[in-house]
């Protein structure tokens, strides 16, 4: 794995699982739980000049990521109640690259709305899953890239994955600049 793709996926891209076990949706609804908390806990010091820092070359900045990963997962957390309540709905996918180009991720922009969104975003998420039967862990949405139909168990792995992946960048970034 070259340099550039070691920054790009520090943790490795996500590998779901053949079959998906109770213990796996455990284990990534833990993730989710604490994550708002270790990544405000990781980022709540950094000055606006460290939060400005790309995680990478033509990377985010830390500041892009903390409010990329707030937007990121209230789509997940959408996404969870449409197959919750439509049959296998078509899901609504969205320009990431470009979100971030938006004013709302500006160098100037304070990270602290996005970190208490976050926060209350995943107890209402983590709250959901909790609740959710194994029927419930079977329902699908179709993703729009590939026409693909992904279920509730695998879009769980993949948002605790995301948490872990932009969790690394900064952590990485922080290791490598000795913050």
């Amino acid at each position: 794995m070259s340099n550039l793709e070691q920054l790009k996926y520090p943790i490795g891209k996500f590998t779901c699982p053949a079959t998906i076990t109770e213990a796996h949706i455990k284990d990534w609804t833990q993730v989710l739980e604490q994550f708002p908390n270790r990544l405000e806990a990781l980022v709540s010091l950094l000055s606006d000049e460290q939060l400005n820092t790309p995680y990478r070359p033509d990377g985010w900045t830390v500041r892009q990521v903390v409010h990329h990963v707030s937007d990121s997962h209230h789509h997940s957390y959408t996404r969870i109640k449409w197959a919750l309540t439509e049959d296998q709905p078509t899901i609504k996918a969205y320009y990431e690259d470009r979100w971030a180009k938006v004013f709302d991720y500006g160098s100037d922009i304070p990270i602290q709305p996005s970190l208490r969104y976050l926060s209350a975003l995943h107890a209402k998420l983590v709250f959901l899953i909790k609740g959710l039967s194994d029927e419930d862990l079977r329902r699908t949405y179709i993703h729009p890239d590939g026409n693909r139909i992904v279920s509730l168990k695998e879009h769980i792995g993949t948002y605790a994955w995301h948490s872990n992946h932009h969790y690394a960048h900064v952590k990485n970034l922080v290791d490598r600049m000795n913050w």
